[in-house]
């Protein structure tokens, strides 16, 4: 059955016939046995290119590290509102202080004791650049971390850094310390401990993991102990396959499915379709540098012929779904310091992206595009610029060959989402592509100043008035192709309870069998 449902899969317009045949009623019986075993299966089209959380880069490694992994502090998703969770309180010291009073009687998976040794050995780990945390932007603030005694700690950064706190409440997870000194990243990856609600008891690296809800989870967590008792999320990177398991019953849950196979699915009453918005932006980089290897991409009239080639409202309407909206500039609008307010627009205007290649004296022009999700969308774009004139190679990879591209300079253009590891304010987002770090593939001085400039100071005013002027550069010099919001698609068996949020994250800890 499972055979056939992919094949229907296939071929979208088989979905309601599977839904009205014999398959509704064999699809329930493996969800059944799951509900009655207590577990929760899960699909995800990218591997993890490393489990330990500062290591990896892609969704399901965070989303993976916010069950298995705790931070100091947590954020409500509902309210925002940060409460304690391995600390229990803190205290602002100076611009550049935090004193931290920590939780006493958790214990890491392994049963290690937590105390002031994880938290300091963790954090002074990351702080070093010779560590080659994968996402710098979310460490490179850190100055250094000091035991005060064994359940206080004094974290210091390295300039005013007024996101301090939302960091330690999103992608800065605590280590043991007595394991990950003896083991580091490789061995955390292999055999992953953390303190969090779920516990790592089988990896298979690319194929992968099993969680089991961890029974000594500590009371007073805001996260509150997993309902579920097992979690087994696969890899599974053809999104056919993924649909294909979901209607036979061989996945209870998959994410990122394309709009039309969504809208069909709802038709299917052994599952339930949720969706909404998400803080993932979806942009194009353009490769500016002086020795990029696309020479073409050094004029501003290309880039802005690129920009005026995409209709990005019709994309919207019709390929990536309701929820989503058309973006001006390189940042998601909640985000603190986002802003649209005087930056150029590009409409989608044919004509004139032609006239602006014609003016700059490129014809037959062919780019390399690099991307690694929702090749459907990629796709558009490709035709948006064929359409124009401009011909493109599609090089569609997995998350960390993409970047390994990007960062060695030898992408022209590339279709990239960023989530910002959930962290609702720019310095998460914008500096990560502009501010000279590896995936800069445009270093402008003055964006990069501007950017450093947000980052670090401890007026709101200030900051905002930074970031409004390096996403007005950023637009103007058409340096990139801001595109839309990303909502995501859940396909869920009917039966499971629940939850999208905005931040992207699938919290399983929340989950119950109804």
């Amino acid at each position: 059955m499972t055979l056939i449902a992919k094949a229907c899969a296939l071929m979208k317009a088989c979905a309601l016939m599977l839904a009205s045949t014999a398959l509704v009623a064999t699809a329930s019986s493996p969800a059944l046995a799951q509900k009655a075993a207590n577990t929760v299966r899960f699909a995800y089209d990218q591997a993890p290119e490393n489990v330990d959380p500062f290591f990896n880069n892609v969704r399901i490694g965070v989303i993976i590290g916010a069950n298995v992994w705790d931070t100091l502090i947590y954020r409500d998703p509902d309210t925002n509102a940060y409460k304690g969770q391995l600390a229990k309180s803190w205290k602002q010291i100076d611009d550049k202080t935090i004193e931290f009073d920590l939780r006493e009687g958790v214990k890491f998976h392994n049963g290690e004791e937590f105390d002031a040794d994880d938290v300091v050995y963790t954090l002074n780990f990351i702080a070093k650049p010779e560590n080659k945390v994968v996402t710098q932007g979310n460490v490179n603030w850190l100055e250094k971390a000091e035991k005060l005694d064994k359940y206080k700690v004094r974290v210091t950064t390295k300039e005013i850094f007024p996101a301090a706190i939302e960091y330690l409440a999103g992608p800065v997870v605590i280590h043991p310390n007595e394991y990950y000194e003896k083991v580091g990243p490789k061995g955390q990856n292999e055999k992953p401990v953390g303190s969090g609600p779920y516990k790592v008891i089988n990896y298979v690296p690319g194929k992968s993991i099993t969680l089991e809800a961890n029974k000594d989870y500590f009371k007073d967590s805001p996260k509150k102990p997993g309902k579920v008792g097992k979690i087994e999320i696969r890899f599974i990177p053809d999104r056919q396959t993924q649909m294909a398991e979901a209607l036979s019953g061989g996945v209870d849950l998959i994410m990122h499915v394309p709009k039309d196979q969504a809208d069909q699915l709802k038709a299917v009453p052994t599952l339930q379709v949720v969706s909404g918005e998400t803080m993932r932006i979806v942009f194009m980089q353009i490769n500016s540098l002086e020795n990029t290897p696309a020479p073409a991409l050094k004029d501003e009239r290309v880039r802005k012929a690129i920009n005026h080639a995409i209709d990005r409202e019709a994309m919207v309407k019709n390929i990536v779904g309701e929820g989503s909206r058309v973006l001006n500039t390189i940042c998601f609008p909640s985000q603190f310091g986002c802003t649209d307010e005087g930056a150029a627009r590009y409409p989608y205007d044919p004509a004139k992206a032609k006239a602006l290649l014609a003016e700059a004296g490129v014809k037959d022009l062919t780019l390399d595009i690099v991307a690694y999700r929702e090749r459907n969308q990629t796709e558009a774009l490709i035709g948006y610029l064929q359409q124009v004139g401009i011909k493109t190679n599609l090089r569609f990879l997995q998350y960390a060959a993409m970047r390994e591209v990007i960062s060695s300079n030898k992408a022209n253009l590339t279709h990239q989402t960023w989530g910002s590891f959930s962290v609702n304010d720019v310095s998460a987002n914008t500096p990560n592509y502009f501010a000279f770090r590896t995936e800069d593939i445009t270093k402008d001085a003055t964006v990069r100043d501007l950017l450093n400039k947000g980052n670090n100071s401890v007026a709101p005013d200030i900051r905002k008035a930074a970031y409004q002027e390096a996403l007005k550069i950023i637009a103007d010099k058409a340096y990139a192709v801001p595109l839309y919001s990303l909502p995501v698609y859940y396909v869920a068996s009917k039966d499971l309870g629940f939850k999208a949020y905005p931040d992207e994250m699938v919290r399983f800890w929340e989950m119950a069998w109804k």
